[in-house]
Formats: structure tokens, C-alpha cells, sequence
């Protein structure tokens, strides 16, 4: 009787296990990152240099996790409106979409020529002054 008992719990154990077991794939799709980046860093911009477009800083994944590269000075070009690169959501992950210069001439007004009458050097990271933190 008991061999039997511990046979039928041990036939019940048994049967249980599959419902634990789990497959995880794991597809990696080249410039897709599963893990949603940091929110932006605040980054004070320095004063304005002739000739020379400020690019703030931003995540970089590196295949493992985030690292923060900060800001720099990029050469202007004539003619041209620097638009920053930024992080977008897109199928079920991150893309980061390259910064790149449009055609178009920049706005004459501000200090800095971005328009900001007030800008004391200031950068308000992408997505900061939708939330009310800029």
C-alpha cells in the first residue's frame, strides 16, 4: 500500500513538471533594442560658438546596456537645419533614428539662433518639456 501511495504522488509530481517548463526565444533584430532607453540627462549647453551647432548628448546601446555620451560641437553647414537624433518606439522595441540636416535656413531670432530669447546656455532633453520639466 505504500509503494502505491508514494508511486501515485510521484505520478503526480511528474505530471505537474511540464507546466512549469518555459521557452523563451529571444530574436535579435539588427538596430532594435529590447530595453527602453534612460530619460535624458540634463545637459547644460555651453555658450555659442561662430560657426558651430550645438548636438546634445544621448544613450547609446552597446549590446549589453545604455551608456551616456555627452554633447559636442558639430561644424554648421550653410543652408542647412541640424536636426537631433532621438529614440523611437517601433516593433515591440527601440529604434534610434540618426540626427541629420535638412535643408532650410535657420530661425535669425535668440541668441543661440534657436529661438530662445532667454536661453542662458540651457538644453531641454528631447521629451522633457511635454512633461512640464523644462
Amino acid at each position: 500500500m505504500r509503494i502505491a501511495t508514494f508511486a501515485l504522488a510521484a505520478l503526480a509530481a511528474a505530471a505537474t513538471l511540464p507546466a512549469f517548463a518555459q521557452v523563451n526565444i529571444n530574436i535579435n533584430v539588427p538596430g532594435l533594442v529590447q530595453v527602453a532607453p534612460p530619460p535624458p540627462r540634463y545637459e547644460v549647453m555651453p555658450g555659442p560658438r561662430p560657426g558651430q551647432v550645438w548636438v546634445p548628448g544621448r544613450w547609446v546601446w552597446n549590446e549589453r546596456d545604455y551608456v551616456w555620451q555627452g554633447g559636442r560641437w558639430e561644424r554648421d553647414r550653410p543652408d542647412y537645419v541640424y536636426a537631433p537624433g532621438r529614440w523611437v518606439q517601433a516593433g515591440g522595441g527601440w529604434r534610434w533614428v540618426d540626427d541629420q540636416w535638412k535643408p532650410g535656413k535657420p530661425p535669425k531670432h535668440g541668441k543661440h539662433g534657436h529661438g530662445h530669447d532667454d536661453d542662458d546656455g540651457y538644453h531641454c532633453p528631447p521629451g522633457q518639456a511635454k512633461k512640464g520639466r523644462c
